[in-house]
């Protein structure tokens, strides 16, 4: 026999709603606690060339942490959605990237274009004096001394002008002039039309083993009659 007990309506809703609210509450508590992450990457480029700015800094201010462009300009980290980036290098302008609060993706990809920033520093000038003041009273004070017997009378002798002449070592262009020459020598010797050790020494030289047969069997080294060696 079996039992069949009767609720009232209003007692079958509120049980549907306390376990709807139940399993609804921890989906929507890990919505507001937990914000979505995503991976931010890019390339920090310059405006007119789009060439990777090697050292550029990626931070988020509001975690406090950042990362650096590599040697290329790219650069990865992870952000969370609705966190506003500065981009940052010596000489450019800062840049901003603000990831939208609702972006659906796991990963955000940019490129970020650096305009320079052009400083006119003030002119600086350097004098060997506290003031301009000081330089004149002491340069107007300035005793030259006489040229005969100085050592920069010394230096003009034309002995010793000669002699550094002579030593002097090559100049850049003599140089350059004796690397090409070089050059140009080494190729002729492995083309085997430049002088090489083969054919400077006449021992080492077949051209002239042949010459030398030739010679002694053409009698070229017999003594004649009436010569004397």
């Amino acid at each position: 026999m079996a039992v069949v007990v009767r609720f009232p309506s209003w007692l079958a809703a509120l049980a549907l709603m306390l376990l709807a609210s139940c399993w609804l509450a921890p989906t929507a508590a890990r919505a507001q606690g937990q914000q979505r992450v995503v991976q931010f990457t890019g390339i920090v480029a310059t405006g007119d060339s789009l060439l990777g700015v090697p050292g550029a800094t990626v931070f988020v201010p509001k975690a406090g942490r950042g990362t650096a462009t590599n040697p290329y300009g790219y650069f990865s980290i992870p952000v969370v959605a609705g966190d506003s980036i500065v981009i940052r290098s010596l000489g450019y302008r800062n840049q901003y990237v603000v990831i939208p609060p609702d972006y659906p993706r796991q990963s955000y990809s940019v490129i970020v274009q650096l305009r320079e920033d052009v400083t006119v520093l003030p002119e600086v000038r350097v004098f060997p004096y506290a003031t301009e003041k000081a330089f004149k009273e002491a340069f107007l004070a300035l005793r030259l001394p006489k040229e005969k017997g100085t050592s920069a009378a010394e230096n003009l002798n034309q002995d010793i002008l000669r002699r550094i002449f002579n030593n002097a070592p090559v100049t850049s262009m003599g140089n350059y002039r004796q690397t090409m020459q070089a050059q140009q020598l080494d190729q002729q010797r492995r083309m085997g039309m430049g002088p090489s050790q083969y054919t400077n020494n006449p021992l080492l030289n077949p051209f002239s083993w042949l010459q030398l047969i030739k010679q002694v069997k053409d009698g070229e080294f017999k003594k004649k009659e009436g010569v004397d060696y």
